[in-house]
């Protein structure tokens, strides 16, 4: 289940990385692939790379759209929280 939390901490932790090295895109491994169940698919976290240049198995962030995108079923797609119902 991917939580707003979740989603904001990899995405935090994206700019962060984006500051510190200063380049037009960054691959770097996943940290969090103990820490987040969802995140576990994932080796390598792209920031700012190309979607058409990245790889199919990794997570990718958009800093223009600060967004998180996977591929899945042939197309990539925005990473969003899940919905939860309760009663």
């Amino acid at each position: 289940m991917v939580t707003q939390e979740e989603i904001d901490k990899v995405i935090d932790w994206c700019e962060r990385k984006k500051r510190e090295r200063g380049r037009i895109y960054i691959i770097e491994r996943n940290p969090f692939r103990d820490e987040i169940p969802w995140m576990r698919r994932f080796a390598l976290i792209e920031i700012d790379r190309p979607l058409d240049a990245a790889s199919k198995l990794s997570l990718v962030y958009d800093s223009t759209t600060k967004q998180l995108y996977q591929y899945l079923n042939g197309s990539w797609r925005k990473i969003e929280p899940d919905i939860r119902v309760e009663k």
